[in-house]
Formats: C-alpha cells, sequence, structure tokens
C-alpha cells in the first residue's frame, strides 16, 4: 500500500454537497412574507443539526428552543412561553462555545424580540399573519407590483402590444425599464430553485422593441379639476398619468427645457437612449397632460400661488442636487459634481476635457455613469477613488463591470483626505489609504491604516457622494422638512395642509425609477380620493393560460453588450436586445406561479387598482 493517497470525494459527499446546493437555491427563491416564527424554527433546526455536540448550550438549548417554537406554532403556547424563548435565546448566544451556537440563537432573539406580534398573533389567535394574499414573488417585490408573470406569457405568446398595455397598467415607463430597471422583481424568482432566476428586465426591453409604438389608454370622463405637479421626472409624470386616466387635468411645472428629470439628465445616452425615454414620454403626454417649461417653484412661482389656482399640488422634485466633500478649493477650476456634469452631457454641454487626467469620487450607479461618461470623452486617464471594496460598492455589479472594461481604474480602500489646488486651478486630490474592519448592519465599515497620505494627480474631478434636496422655498412655505427631505404623512399628504402632496425623491430621498413610479400610483389614487372620487385603474387584457408541460433545466439568457473598444468611442446604446428564439425561449423558463400552487388559490393577479 501506499504511504501517500489522494483523496477523492466519496458518493455521500458528492450527494450531501448537491442537497447544500439545492437548499441555497432554495432559501434564495424563498418568496416574501414568510411566517417569521416558522422560518426561524427551521433554521434552529438546521443549526441544531450541524452543531458538534461538545457544548451544553447547543445540544440541548437549541432542541430546547426548537421545541419552545413548535409550541407556538401548534398553539399550544402562551405568552411566558415567549419570555421564556427570549431568555433563553439570549443565554445560549452568551454561553455557545462556537458561531453555530451563538449565530443560531442570536437570529432567535432577533426574531421573537422584532417580529413579536407575529409571535403573539400565533399564542393568542391561533393564526399567522405573515402576508400571504400575493404570492407570487416577482409580483411582491416590484414596488409598482406590475404584473410580471402575466406580461411573459404575453411575450411568449407573441402578443407584444398587449404585453406593454399590461405593464402600463402599473407603470407607464415600460421602455425606460427595460433598460434600466435594477430588476428587483428577479430577487426571488421561484426558478432559481431549479437553475436561475428569469431575465425579466431583457424580456421587458424585447415585448418594447417588438411592440414599437403602442397607443395609449384614452382618458375616462372629465372631472372638471386640476392638479398641477413641480416636477416632470419619473414620479411627477407617473403621477400625471394616472391622474389623466382618471380624469383630471394635470399641467406640469418643469424648469429645464425637456421632460425625463434624472432620467434625461442624469442617465447617460449609452445606458437609455433618450429616444427611447421619449417614446414613453410621449405616450403619456398623449392622454392630455399639459407642460409649463422654464419656470422653478421659489424663483419664479411661488407654491402657494399654485395652491390657489388649482384643487391640489404635488411636489415631485426629485433629488436634483450635489452633496459637497467640504474640503477648502471646492469651488476651484477642474471640479465639478457628478449631478451638474452628467445634466451637462445631458443637455449636450459637453466640457473640453479631451485628454485630461480625471477623478470620480463615489462607488454608486452614478459614479459609474461619470466615468464611463468621461471615457467617452476621450480623456487620456479615468480614475475611481472609493474608500471601500469594490465588492461593497453600491452600484450594479454590470455597470461596475462595465466600467472596467471599458478602462477605468478602480482606486479602492482610499478616502478623501485634501485637495490640492494651485493658483485656483486642481492639480490633483491627495487620498487617506482605509483598512477594512467591521461589519456594521451587515455592511463592512473602514477605518484609517494607518499610512500616508497618497497623491493622485488629476485636472478634472468629478464628485458622486450622493445628492441633495432642494428644499429651502417649501420649509419657507411652512411645508414640514426632516433630515433633508420633504416629511409626508403614509398617504402622501401634510397635516394642516389639505390639497398639498409631495412624493419620489423628495420625500424618499434617491431611489430607483421603479420606486418613483411606485409612489406615483399611491399619491395618484390619494389625490383623486381627496379630490372625492374613486377611480380606478385597470386591465382587461386577456391572459394565456399556460401549457402543461416539464420545466427542464435551462439557462438564463442575457443581454450581450457591443464590444468595449467599440462603445467607448460613442454614447450610442451598450446593450444589444435578445433575438427572437432567445426571448421565447426565456418567456417559456417562467413558473407561471400566478397559475399554480397558492397562485390560483389566493389570488395571484391584481386587475385593478
Amino acid at each position: 500500500m501506499s504511504r501517500l493517497e489522494l483523496i477523492t470525494p466519496n458518493r455521500a459527499k458528492i450527494i450531501i454537497d448537491d442537497i447544500y446546493d439545492n437548499l441555497e437555491q432554495r432559501i434564495k427563491s424563498s418568496p416574501p412574507g414568510l411566517c417569521p416564527v416558522d422560518l426561524t424554527r427551521a433554521f434552529v433546526q438546521m443549526c441544531h443539526a450541524q452543531t458538534c455536540g461538545k457544548c451544553i448550550p447547543c445540544r440541548i438549548g437549541l432542541k430546547q428552543l426548537s421545541n419552545l417554537l413548535n409550541d407556538v406554532l401548534d398553539g399550544n403556547a402562551t405568552l411566558d412561553t415567549l419570555d421564556l424563548i427570549e431568555d433563553t435565546s439570549k443565554s445560549i448566544s452568551e454561553t455557545a462555545d462556537c458561531a453555530v451556537g451563538y449565530e443560531a440563537a442570536h437570529m432567535v432573539y432577533r426574531s421573537i424580540t422584532n417580529c413579536r406580534d407575529d409571535y403573539e398573533e400565533h399564542v393568542k389567535n391561533k393564526r399567522c399573519i405573515c402576508m400571504t394574499t400575493q404570492p407570487v414573488p416577482c409580483v411582491v417585490l416590484c414596488p409598482a407590483n406590475v404584473d410580471v408573470p402575466g406580461y411573459i406569457a404575453l411575450i411568449r405568446e407573441e402578443r407584444y402590444e398587449d404585453a406593454i398595455s399590461l405593464i402600463r397598467k402599473d407603470n407607464p415607463f415600460p421602455t425606460t425599464c427595460g433598460f434600466i430597471c435594477e430588476h428587483p422583481c428577479e430577487d426571488r424568482c421561484r426558478r432559481n430553485m431549479i437553475d436561475s432566476s428569469i431575465n425579466i428586465r431583457g424580456l421587458k426591453r424585447y415585448a418594447a422593441d417588438m411592440a414599437g409604438i403602442v397607443p395609449t389608454k384614452m382618458p375616462g370622463n372629465k372631472t372638471g379639476k386640476k392638479v398641477a405637479i413641480i416636477g416632470g421626472g419619473p414620479a411627477g409624470l407617473s403621477t400625471a398619468y394616472y391622474l389623466q386616466l382618471m380624469g383630471h387635468q394635470v399641467t406640469i411645472y418643469e424648469m429645464l427645457p425637456k421632460l425625463g428629470g434624472m432620467l434625461r439628465y442624469g442617465i447617460p445616452n449609452y445606458r437609455l437612449p433618450k429616444d427611447r425615454l421619449d417614446e414613453d414620454i410621449e405616450s403619456i403626454l398623449d392622454t392630455g397632460v399639459e407642460v409649463i417649461h422654464g419656470l422653478k417653484i421659489g424663483v419664479d412661482i411661488d407654491i402657494n400661488d399654485l395652491r390657489d389656482d388649482y384643487d391640489a399640488v404635488l411636489i415631485t422634485v426629485g433629488a436634483s442636487t450635489d452633496k459637497k466633500l467640504g474640503f477648502d478649493g471646492e469651488d476651484s477650476d477642474g471640479i465639478v459634481s457628478a449631478v451638474k456634469f452628467l445634466r451637462d452631457v445631458g443637455m449636450d454641454k459637453l466640457p473640453d476635457i479631451k485628454g485630461k487626467k480625471a477623478v470620480v469620487i463615489g462607488g454608486g450607479n452614478v459614479a459609474m455613469d461619470a466615468v464611463r461618461t468621461l471615457v467617452r470623452l476621450d480623456h487620456e486617464v479615468v480614475k475611481c477613488v472609493y474608500r471601500r471594496r469594490v465588492a461593497d460598492m453600491t452600484a450594479l455589479p454590470n455597470e461596475i463591470n462595465g466600467a472596467l472594461a471599458e478602462g477605468v481604474e478602480m482606486i479602492t480602500l482610499r478616502a478623501p483626505a485634501k485637495l490640492e489646488v494651485i493658483d485656483g486651478k486642481l492639480k490633483g486630490i491627495w487620498v487617506r489609504p482605509q483598512m477594512i474592519s467591521k461589519i456594521k448592519d451587515g455592511r463592512a465599515s473602514v477605518v484609517d491604516s494607518g499610512e500616508e497620505d497618497e497623491f493622485i494627480p488629476c485636472d478634472y474631478l468629478v464628485i458622486a457622494i450622493g445628492q441633495n434636496i432642494e428644499t429651502e422655498h417649501y420649509e419657507g412655505a411652512g411645508i414640514p422638512v426632516k433630515w433633508g427631505k420633504i416629511f409626508t404623512l403614509p398617504n402622501g399628504g401634510f397635516s394642516g395642509l389639505p390639497g398639498l402632496f409631495a412624493g419620489g425623491d423628495c420625500a424618499s430621498g434617491p431611489a430607483t425609477v421603479i420606486k418613483a413610479i411606485a409612489a406615483a400610483k399611491v399619491m395618484a389614487a390619494n389625490i383623486d380620493e381627496y379630490l372625492g372620487y374613486n377611480h380606478r385603474i385597470t386591465s382587461n387584457i386577456d391572459i394565456p393560460i399556460p401549457n402543461i408541460e416539464d420545466k427542464t433545466y435551462c439557462g438564463r439568457s442575457e443581454l450581450s453588450e457591443r464590444e468595449a473598444k467599440i462603445r467607448i468611442n460613442d454614447f450610442d446604446a451598450v446593450e444589444l436586445n435578445m433575438n427572437e428564439k432567445a426571448a421565447h425561449q426565456e418567456a417559456s423558463r417562467c413558473l407561471r406561479c400566478d397559475h399554480f400552487g397558492f397562485g390560483i388559490f389566493k389570488g395571484g393577479r391584481e386587475r385593478i387598482w
């Protein structure tokens, strides 16, 4: 027998690894709204099976927690049982010898202290109050509750115009979202249990391209009510669309030459071609929305004057101003905010910076938009400075990868320290080395590494560290402002200010376009109610019944991109659409959760709102 042998995995280990992979997929695809008590029990039982059994807190304590949680779910517990669960979990987390026992007990402690109402409902009323009315994960996770399985089914049947019309019931920007939506609907897609999630955004893009110009639904009977909307971004335009369908006359006040807000003046053309954005905007204006350009609230017109002239007023000014570093010399030549830089490019005011060394500070989507735009403006060098790691950037992974492919240099774990300015002109920026530290709220923090500051020479600096909201005029008009945002009631209105509403980024802080659209639905419904009506937005499009067929393993179809060395020479769209065969295959991967299982029993489709 040889002294040493190569160890190969036996069949048992291969099977167990496969079970772990399957478990990971199921956890990834678990729908929102699961019972926290049931989920906590399952986690405790899994952890108990993984303990080494050497210490009493793990071996016996986790078993006792599992039994107590069973009592809660079986209706055999009292309020004293809940106190015992809390005390036991805290004791185990403080005395367990290893991370398995600590993490399991700590999760139970967090669950029972933060979800106490769910536990008490099981004890007092023998029922679960978790969200089970909408069991289709992609619909639940879409902020605007778009009927995702419905329009995917229509795409499979090649009914592209119907698919776009169905999307418009909840989202009047189908083409735009086909290009830039962050697609949270894909996060818990149940297709993950088999292979990977459906490419929902890609299918929306395909439907928009194939459908062409789809006629807009015509408004209902006119009510005679007038509504003013301040701001022509996605939130303002979406609210205007739905209010017009309800029969109200809407006038949008937009200070810039064209509508779209940050969609037009913040997102570069290579991500969202403006002619495609115009398709969505024109469909909104076709409902009869009136637009007044060139007037800024607080400068050219007072909000109280609008309140006198209109039956209701909505503020949707977005987050259109920049945040400062707070360094000396920040107003020098060659230093600009990402908001201003991207807006100028969006207005075709291209800065003459060819051949200069450019640096962008930040790690979000706006920072990626800025660096990739700078590359297309023919800079000698483009660098992105970020105080955390690439893995910690809040930008979408495909945006980061796109920037890297286009030649952007990522300088991470470097925090801005001061600016080097000579005779009013930027010469460079000093950065302070950082090191990764403790994880706080699920995200790794950074601290100074103690090393000397480093100098990065540059002629042009773009600051992309966040956006602010212009609130001075509104605060002066008596509108509540808190933490730099307009502070509204949950319905978007204000206490003591009848007929005045606010929503979108100016109320929530900078967010995604689909969240702005979701806010618009809320505001449209509540403004309609305030005006004395109860109009409903609905769709009468017939959704195809799915074929009974096996769902075999099948890879996800991705959108391809133009070659990096070619696309950096222009601002044409980077992404290429699917072909017909790929789109049909991708639509066929949908499991139709709206029709099968709980979807059919608990109402997998909301036809009206």
